[in-house]
């Protein structure tokens, strides 16, 4: 993976991207203010530098049935860090566990938890969560709604981010 310097042109990319992964690459370079073929060498070089990690669509959750998010605060028995890394490597395997996020401070690990309804996330919660090896506690916190959900980050164009 390179690094490169960015400029304004790149930064203007990863922020079209951002917002809509699925435009053309001539649609992308006409935003930017330069042509096809440099614009597909620039993301390619994004890409490879390591400031675009992939692409994805959006789903909807409650348009597949997933009509409970929780976000689960996990507390392990030991934070020595191969058994941090165990339960990184345990959480990862479950498909209900959207992200995994290690935190500072008195939760060891924030947990964004899908499930159909609340019953299968409490089934999840005393089948796989709570009995897994080293967990402590888990404080589950249901989501009622979400009023803003902003994907990546904010990039200013003209200057640095």
């Amino acid at each position: 993976m390179r690094r490169i310097k960015l400029d304004k042109v790149d930064r203007q990319i990863l922020r079209d991207l951002q917002d809509d992964g699925r435009m053309t690459n001539v649609e992308l370079a006409g935003r930017a203010g330069i042509s096809a073929p440099p614009c597909l060498r620039r993301v390619r070089a994004l890409e490879e530098g390591g400031y675009i990690r992939g692409y994805h669509a959006e789903v909807n959750p409650e348009a597949l049935g997933f009509g409970v998010t929780v976000f689960a605060q996990v507390g392990l028995k030991s934070q020595a860090e191969n058994d941090l890394k165990a339960f990184e490597a345990l959480a990862s395997e479950w498909e209900e566990v959207r992200e995994i996020h290690m935190l500072a401070g008195e939760t060891d690990f924030l947990l964004k938890i899908v499930a159909t309804d609340w019953d299968s996330y409490q089934k999840f919660l005393t089948t796989k969560l709570t009995p897994a090896p080293n967990v402590a506690h888990v404080r589950s916190s249901l989501a009622i709604r979400t009023a803003k959900y902003a994907p990546g980050v904010p990039i200013e164009i003209g200057g640095k981010a």
